[in-house]
């Protein structure tokens, strides 16, 4: 992991002046809509729209259409993003003979027509729609929402469109959609699109982790990426071993298995999939606490005991019991940083490596080896750190997904030799690196260096990190967000798209972060030096 480099405080303070003086040219101008502008994030693929502006009627009607039309993800889903469409103009004013009273919409219904009757959410699930906004026909005046879609998490991606289309109006007291009429075909440019919330260096409560999946289900993020332990910490139930969470920092930051469970069908219902990591053999120090043989020795406490059959039957315990919690076809067992030296000093581990001719780089790959094969009997499918890939490639089981993070370049190696791969560059796509700009983390291309079109289909997407060292629940969001959003739009549109609204993405971004804000996500301002920095003077959202 890399750390942070501190800055000269002369620099943060010209920033600071810099900040206070342009707080007064944005007093003077205020914040306007650009209309030749899409507030869509992230952009879609294919879009038309016109000049005229509709009133919604805060009592929308669902009308379910299709082979899907049963499902309650779907009903659910339209009665949350109803809420948040809603939120200011429900209730009852005060100022009753204020209130203006509109008894006439131009939208009333929506319908959403589902051609797929399963609800099964797999890796590359099919999540297109096509949205549009039309007047009824004939003579009428009334207009209609349409989403046509194949499976329902198609139909949970077109209602976060819709909800951002539509904004309250406070002159009018209702909300509006400018720019009617709206046609929009739209679907993600890659099938994984992820985060990454370390858990064990901080433990985070299971209704602040079900907060960053709705932040997520935002920006159209479908892969939560739980990195659950580490050497810090072992915080999750494990039935078949349960002294193994006593590695938990105290009782009290622990998962139970019902926990996870939850969090699982929470992610399900926002179309998000949740990829657990159990991370061998490094980073494992946390798992000898209950059970003490793990450990190689007292002074040699991670890689875990490669020699023990033991180790190997635990972590099959441990896969037996989260497979039923996990039913995500990716499962990832890191396998980085891995101090190999620690059991060429330890005398039995020692004595085993010469025994089976091994040198300790050799009992490295056996042991992920191993772990792989153990994985795969599961039926899952098996990712790795890239340390693994870089150490033995020819090795590795031919399903590995190999998982980008040291510098640029691993993907192109890994596609060449037939291997998917996940980009997370740790340069550009780790959120811990406070001094990483937004345009970095938007620029950053997860094809780059992949030429071949039949290569490029090897990258199943890519993954911006959320670790913990130095992060918790007072704030975890404003470190993920907004920049989080940069690599959504890089992973869900189009580069054609990108590359024709890349002038304008600031105010787009500007505009997105304050969405998160009126629906109660704490993102931090855009341009800030250090990213999660406070505001540095009064202004409005819309600027910082």
């Amino acid at each position: 992991m890399l750390h942070l480099s501190e800055k000269p405080h002369f620099i943060y303070t010209c920033l600071m002046l810099l900040a206070w003086v342009s707080q007064y040219v944005s007093l003077s101008t205020g914040f306007e809509l650009n209309h030749s502008l899409t507030y869509i994030w992230p952009l879609p693929h294919e879009l038309t729209s016109g000049n005229e502006t509709l009133t919604v009627n805060p009592t929308l009607s669902l009308s379910l259409i299709g082979k899907g039309g049963n499902f309650k993800i779907l009903r659910e889903g339209f009665r949350r993003y109803k809420r948040i469409i809603f939120k200011q103009s429900s209730g009852v004013s005060i100022f009753k003979n204020l209130r203006r009273i509109r008894s006439i919409y131009d939208i009333s219904q929506m319908r959403i027509i589902v051609n797929s009757d399963s609800d099964e959410l797999k890796l590359g699930v099919d999540e297109s729609y096509t949205l549009f906004i039309t007047k009824t026909g004939g003579k009428s005046t009334a207009w209609e929402a349409i989403i046509e879609v194949n499976t329902v998490y198609g139909a949970l991606r077109g209602l976060e469109t819709f909800s951002q289309l539509c904004a309250y109006d406070y002159t009018t007291k209702s909300v509006q959609l400018s720019k009617a009429p709206w046609y929009i075909k739209d679907k993600p440019r890659f099938a994984y699109r992820g985060l990454l919330l370390d858990t064990s260096r901080h433990y985070f409560p299971v209704d602040v982790i079900k907060s960053i999946i709705d932040s997520m289900s935002y920006a159209k993020l479908n892969v939560l990426h739980w990195h659950i332990i580490d050497e810090q910490s072992f915080p999750l139930e494990i039935p078949k071993y349960p002294k193994l969470w006593n590695g938990a920092y105290t009782k009290w930051e622990r998962y139970t298995v019902e926990d996870a469970s939850k969090i699982v069908r929470f992610a399900k219902t926002r179309g998000i999939h949740v990829m657990a990591e159990v991370d061998v053999p490094g980073h494992a120090k946390s798992w000898g606490v209950g059970y003490p043989d793990l450990w190689p020795s007292t002074s040699c406490r991670e890689p875990l005991d490669v020699t023990k059959n033991f180790t190997f039957d635990l972590i099959s315990g441990i896969f037996s019991d989260i497979r039923k919690i996990f039913p995500f076809e990716l499962f990832h067992l890191g396998g980085d940083e891995v101090n190999i030296g620690c059991w060429n000093n330890t005398p039995h581990v020692k004595q085993w490596l010469k025994d089976n001719n091994m040198k300790p780089k050799d009992a490295y790959k056996y042991f992920v080896l191993k772990a792989q094969e153990i994985a795969i009997s599961k039926n899952w499918t098996p990712v790795n750190w890239e340390e693994t890939f870089n150490a033995f490639a020819g090795s590795l089981n031919p399903q590995t997904v190999v998982h980008n993070w040291l510098g640029p370049g691993a993907c192109p190696k890994a596609v060449a030799k037939g291997f998917k791969c996940i980009f997370s560059n740790s340069d550009v796509w780790y959120l811990d690196h406070l001094d990483v700009p937004w345009e970095q983390i938007y620029n950053a291309e997860p094809l780059e260096g992949i030429d071949n079109e039949s290569k490029q289909k090897l990258v199943l997407g890519g993954e911006v990190c959320m670790w913990s060292e130095m992060v918790d629940t007072s704030n975890v969001q404003q470190t993920i967000w907004p920049r989080a959003a940069a690599a959504a739009e890089r992973l869900w549109s189009t580069k054609t798209a990108l590359s024709a609204g890349n002038d304008t993405v600031l105010h787009r971004l500007h505009y997105f972060r304050c969405l998160l804000q009126r629906r109660g996500v704490q993102a931090a301002p855009v341009t800030n030096y250090y990213a999660r920095q406070p505001p540095v003077g009064p202004d409005s959202c819309y600027w910082q």
